[in-house]
């Protein structure tokens, strides 16, 4: 069973900029490039990674998306601070 995950996010304000942003990565920009230019969320500042956390760390909703996420896989979901894009880069 899964005690932490290492995830990195983006935070923005609604759904139509979280679509925007999974275009933008398929295109092939960097998710930490966009975490840098996009997100509201000071994480944004280091790629948008939040390094590992636990159960009961985080707001249930992102957590939770966190996970059920395998590693690499993207996540979108909102919470009380907006809109998040959640890429999961670690499992332990």
């Amino acid at each position: 069973m899964t005690s932490e995950v290492r995830a990195s996010h983006i935070l923005v304000k609604t759904e139509d900029q979280i679509n925007t942003l999974k275009e933008m990565l398929a295109k092939g920009e960097s998710f930490e490039d966009l975490a840098k230019k996009c997100s509201l969320c000071p994480s944004g500042q280091n790629g948008g990674d939040l390094g590992y956390f636990g159960r009961g760390e985080m707001v249930k909703e992102f957590e939770d998306a966190c996970f059920d996420a395998d590693v690499d896989d993207l996540a979108v979901v909102e919470t009380q601070f907006g809109w998040h894009l959640i890429k999961v880069t670690g499992k332990i």
